[in-house]
């Protein structure tokens, strides 16, 4: 019965195309992407955006292109890890091939009208900047960001099978929290805006779940602390404790969320992808382990200001670069103050390989 039942699953991608697990889930072919900086691949106006300008791109695709890097960002590293998963007829047999079919980074929201049928590759409605609440910048927040895809679906762009065959990527990198310390936000108050943003983090991934998108991936709070803005002080020797634990808070509340999502849908439809141990795994061994260059100094960034109220891509007013960068961008895992390279998203994606492979459990 069993080899009859694999034989069945075999016939049925031949004639699809899809490839069909023994659960009964079909594959995804489609990326839909909410979220801020950590996943924007070009949505930010260029009149606005840091990413726009030299040297952002510099490695990939070799000029500014709107990812906030020197190339690749994590959805880019989410598809290619799609793509490089082995066919399974079974649960217990595996095809000896490798069925490069999986999703490719989808294209921005704003190009959508040029998109033709790049649109079945999904769409990436992050914007750099972003939260999960209005962070000052004007840009979509999570909520309007979802608000566009539902708008899709009314418009009968995406139908109820694109949305069965599809995934969907929420990154959450503290913007919120920085526009609360900056708006007057208090240390005695944070905790209470910490579980604000992450109830609201739970409404948004169960609309996600209800509009169709049968798996959500949504990232934990990186290691704030570690990040150069804050290393900066240290002469990137330290990460700043007080931050990190903040950090830590946000992401037990989310597994709190997380967990009660999933006990409701009985299914596992939600995933995290643990950022939090992942950034600190890479910084503490120094991306030896990745099969990269070494990090040889982790918390140090390769694009840095020269002045306290410059940034990475600022110019003074004859034109004059307000920033250096360092002679080799993958060895370092930081690409900006915030971001990191696309070598340090490499290292992050090798290290979150087994949590990926669960979107095919």
């Amino acid at each position: 019965m069993e080899l009859s039942y694999t034989i069945f699953l075999l016939l049925l991608f031949i004639i699809t195309g899809e490839t069909v697990y023994a659960t009964g889930g079909v594959k995804p072919t489609k990326l839909f992407v909410f979220g801020d900086s950590y996943s924007d691949t070009g949505n930010n106006p260029k009149s606005l955006a840091s990413s726009w300008k030299t040297p952002y791109g510099e490695t990939f695709p070799g000029k500014p292109a709107g990812r906030y890097s020197d190339g690749r960002v994590l959805t880019d590293f989410v598809g290619l890890r799609l793509i490089e998963v082995p066919l399974q007829v079974s649960k217990d047999c595996t095809s000896n091939q490798t069925m490069f079919m999986g999703i490719k980074s989808p294209l921005p929201y704003q190009w959508r009208k040029y998109g033709g049928n790049k649109l079945q590759n999904g769409l990436n409605f992050a914007y750099g900047g972003t939260g999960v609440f209005d962070t000052g910048n004007l840009q979509p927040n999570m909520s309007t960001q979802i608000g566009f895809l539902d708008g899709l679906i009314k418009e009968k762009v995406y139908t109820k099978w694109d949305l069965e065959s599809s995934l969907a990527l929420v990154t959450v990198s503290g913007n919120d929290y920085g526009a609360y310390t900056s708006s007057g936000g208090s240390e005695q108050g944070l905790s209470s805006f910490i579980s604000h943003v992450v109830n609201q983090i739970g409404i948004n991934i169960k609309r996600i779940r209800e509009m169709g998108v049968p798996r959500v991936l949504v990232t934990s709070l990186q290691p704030i602390g570690c990040l150069p803005r804050e290393t900066i002080f240290s002469s990137y020797q330290q990460c700043n404790v007080s931050r990190n634990a903040a950090s830590n808070f946000h992401n037990q509340l989310l597994q709190q969320v997380v967990t009660g999502l999933n006990n409701s849908t009985k299914d596992s439809s939600f995933l995290i992808l643990d950022l939090f141990t992942t950034f600190n795994t890479v910084l503490k061994n120094k991306g030896d382990f990745t099969g990269s260059l070494k990090f040889n100094t982790p918390l140090k960034p390769c694009c840095e200001p020269t002045s306290s109220d410059a940034s990475c891509g600022s110019l003074d007013e004859n034109g004059k670069k307000l920033y250096t960068v360092c002679n080799e961008p993958d060895s370092t895992f930081f690409w900006d103050s915030v971001h990191p390279s696309q070598a340090g998203w490499r290292a992050v994606y090798l290290t979150l390989r087994s949590s990926l492979n669960r979107i095919y459990t």
